[in-house]
Parts: C-alpha cells; structure tokens; sequence
C-alpha cells in the first residue's frame, strides 16, 4: 500500500468516527459469516460475498478507467496480494464453521507476528527492529497471550476445535503475508483503486475453488432473506470496511486506525454473546489483553522506527 499521511488540518471528530467505523463493520464479518454458515458452505459464501464486493468497487474501477488514473501495470502488481488473498479468506471463512466469532478473531490477531517477520525478511528498511529490545518484547507478550488463549480453552483437544484453531492461525499467517505483499505492491498506488483490482483476482480465485470443492447449487435453494443478509455482509464488512479504514488511514495515519482495529475481538465478543451466546472464561480474556497489548506495542514499536527513519 502506498504511504498515506494524514491530512494537514484534519477534522479529528470526523477521522475517528471513520475509524470506529471501519472497526464496527469489521466486526460484523465474522457474524455474518457464522450465521450464513447454516446455509451456504464456506466455498461458496466466500465467492458470493467477494463477488458483491467486486461489483460495489467496479463503478470506482471503472471510473478511474475513463479518467485515465488506471496505470495497467497495477494488473500485474496485484497478482501476488490477490493469491495471498484467497489463501487468507479461504482460510478466515471456513474457521466460523468450527468455532465461535470472539475466539476466531483473538486467534487472527497473531498475524501482528507474521506481519513483522514478512516485514524483516521482503523490506530492509524495517530490519532496524531486531535491534529494538521493545520488539522481543512485544513478541514474547503476543505468544504468551495466544498460548494461554488456546490453553484455557476447555474444549482445546477436540478434533473440531484444532482443526479450527489451525485454521485461524493460518488466516494470520496469510493476513501477515497479505498485508506485507500490499505494501510492497501498491506503496505508489491509489489503495483503492488497488483494493477493487485485488477484489476482481480474489472473486475470480474464490470462485475457481467453489467450482472445484464447493457446492454452489445451494445458492439456488437459499430463501431471500439469507440473500439480503449475504449482500448486505459483502457491502458493509468487505467493501465499506475498506473504504472507511483507507479513509481513517489518510486523515490519521497508519498507526491509530491499526490500534482501534485490535479492539475487534472485544466487539466481536458482545455480538457474538447476544447471537451465539458465546462467552470467553476469565482466563482467556486475560490472555487476550495480553495477546492485545503485544500486537499494539508492536504497531507502536514500528511508529517509532518510521518516524526516526
């Protein structure tokens, strides 16, 4: 992603209210994902809700096209975020299928770790942080924390339980992978006119997965409600979640928006208590903090180091 700053006189009110946007609409992903799980396998919702998004974004796409903003180039920079991509959402959908929202999103949040170690090995610049004794702290606070999540997990040792949880901790490792691959791919572009480019590739790879292992007749079976809620979760939790963190992004810098977004396995959690009835034990929710508390200190170790470069 290309590097975005914030605006010189900006409306802080406005900027945060973007910002508890973006994490409001994040947060509602997962819960739709659960819900539509009774109705359409992982495959298919996957291809369905990546589709809408596409099609929200393509009147911006195409108008960047008439305008002549559109570089052809950025066709080929996004193929290696869009792999990564579909790897991260097929992976990211098909974890609600065997467990709660609140406990999924924690787990994700160890893509902080990924996120840093991609970072040291495909850009240089970032590789100042070894030298940061902060950073190994973070680092021992956010294993900690997903340990201890994982352990006060009474039903751990399930089957479906493990299967989930190694689901969950590969979407961090492809959200890591993703995230890294974005930055390096559009740090000169337009994020999103990016982001609808990389929306068409994911759709297209979702759907050539759905075709092979998914079963996408059932689409055809499912009732107009479960099809409201299906658009209505593409629209508000993919496509307006980008806008509005790209948005936040631009007026407050990368660092803010990043800190407010780990707050989402807490929201997840209200949500998910009032659908699902979900409940973390107090041991898990105090290990989250900490898995919490290390992702954020890692963001603002990385803040730190940008702003002495």
């Amino acid at each position: 992603m290309y590097k975005e700053t914030p605006s010189s006189h900006p409306s802080y009110i406005g900027a945060g209210t973007i910002c508890l946007g973006a994490l409001l609409l994040w947060s509602l992903g997962p819960i739709f994902i659960k819900y539509l799980a009774g109705s359409l396998d992982s495959w298919t919702q996957n291809a369905l809700r990546y589709s809408v998004a596409f099609l929200f974004w393509l009147p911006y796409l195409l108008l960047c096209i008439r305008k002549k903003r559109f570089d052809t180039d950025i066709m080929r920079k996004a193929v290696a975020p869009s792999i990564a991509n579909v790897l991260l959402q097929s992976c990211w959908a098909a974890t609600f299928y065997y467990m709660n929202p609140a406990f999924a999103v924690l787990l994700t949040k160890t893509s902080v770790l990924w996120i840093v170690g991609f970072s040291l090995v495909l850009l240089p610049q970032e590789r100042r942080l070894l030298r940061r004794k902060r950073l190994w702290l973070c680092l021992v606070l956010c294993i900690t924390g997903v340990m201890g999540v994982m352990w006060a997990k009474e039903d751990f040792s399930a089957s479906g339980s493990l299967f989930g949880v190694a689901l969950a901790l590969s979407a961090a490792f492809f959200w890591g992978l993703y995230t890294v691959s974005i930055r390096i791919a559009f740090r000169d572009t337009n994020s999103l006119l990016g982001f609808s480019i990389v929306s068409l590739y994911t759709s297209i790879g979702l759907w050539l997965a759905a075709l092979c292992v998914g079963e996408i007749a059932a689409c055809l079976h499912i009732g107009w409600r479960v099809w409201g809620l299906l658009i209505l979760s593409a629209a508000t939790s993919i496509a307006l979640a980008h806008a509005c963190y790209y948005a936040a992004i631009k007026r407050l810098g990368a660092t803010i928006p990043a800190l407010v977004i780990l707050v989402q396995p807490f929201l997840v959690l209200l949500m998910s208590r009032l659908f699902f009835d979900e409940h973390l034990n107090i041991l898990q929710l105090f290990f989250g903090i900490i898995l919490i508390s290390g992702a954020a200190l890692t963001i603002w170790v990385q803040k730190d180091l940008s702003d002495r470069a």
